[in-house]
């Protein structure tokens, strides 16, 4: 990973919102025409980036704390940061979706440089997983899912629709997916219930021993839930948070 951090920027400690976890991260294009002269210079991308943040802190309707997106993904594969990890997006369309998830822009538009390079999909990939490590979930969207836009443009929304593979056929990775609910116990040997047991705990939540039911209070299935989309399994009750007519069916072996 190629990185330009914000104090190599000039850039003070974003003033943004903190933002611990999220269910993921979504990909943004500019919106608006891109010079092709960005494919020659890199330093065209640089001051591109720093002319995104001075537009933003000049935009008084939307009153961004801050450039809107927590990194940017240039041509040449450097991924560029924004307002960076931790730090709420400005950049999904209202803060429910910004709450929801990261953000990330290629610096491609909708005329110009409107394809991106393989070096950038490296780029914003290494941004998906730094976020990853630090708080983000599986979850890998466009900005149009779930706001009225174009953004991130036909070729990234193409891409991210496959799942943002890297470039020379690297698929995403795959995870082991998760037993159910009811295989949540002590003594049964898996790594995602080590993992998520490690967790839990952490966050206080002791009753992960038997698994999820009715005196589990709604932060210790909330906590449960998000542990496992941050871990990025999927199956049976992967969402971990079963409705009351399902406790009962809940079926916890013996150990």
């Amino acid at each position: 990973m190629r990185l330009i951090t914000r104090s190599q920027l000039g850039w003070p400690t974003s003033a943004a919102p903190d933002q611990a976890t999220t269910l993921g991260v979504k990909v943004h294009y500019e919106g608006s025409p891109v010079s092709r002269t960005l494919l020659e210079d890199h330093d065209a991308c640089v001051q591109e980036w720093k002319d995104i943040r001075t537009s933003h802190l000049a935009n008084t309707a939307e009153n961004y704390s801050d450039i809107a997106y927590n990194f940017g993904a240039c041509p040449h594969g450097y991924l560029l940061e924004g307002r960076g990890l931790g730090k709420r997006t400005g950049a999904n369309g209202n803060q429910a979706l910004n709450r929801a998830h990261y953000a990330i822009c290629g610096l491609v538009g909708s005329s110009g440089l409107t394809e991106p390079t393989d070096a950038m999909l490296h780029a914003i990939r290494d941004g998906i997983e730094l976020l990853r490590q630090h708080g983000a979930g599986s979850e890998i969207r466009g900005h149009r899912d779930g706001y009225p836009t174009e953004c991130p443009g036909g070729p990234l929304y193409a891409w991210v629709q496959k799942g943002a593979p890297r470039p020379g056929g690297t698929p995403p990775p795959t995870y082991e997916p998760f037993p159910g609910a009811g295989f949540f116990h002590l003594g049964q040997h898996s790594r995602i219930i080590t993992e998520m047991g490690k967790r839990l705990v952490a966050e206080g939540c002791s009753r992960y021993r038997v698994g999820p039911g009715p005196d589990w209070s709604e932060a210790d299935r909330q906590s449960y839930a998000a542990w496992q989309r941050k871990l990025g399994y999927s199956g049976d009750d992967a969402d971990g948070i079963p409705g009351p007519t399902s406790w009962a069916k809940l079926r916890v072996p013996n150990v």
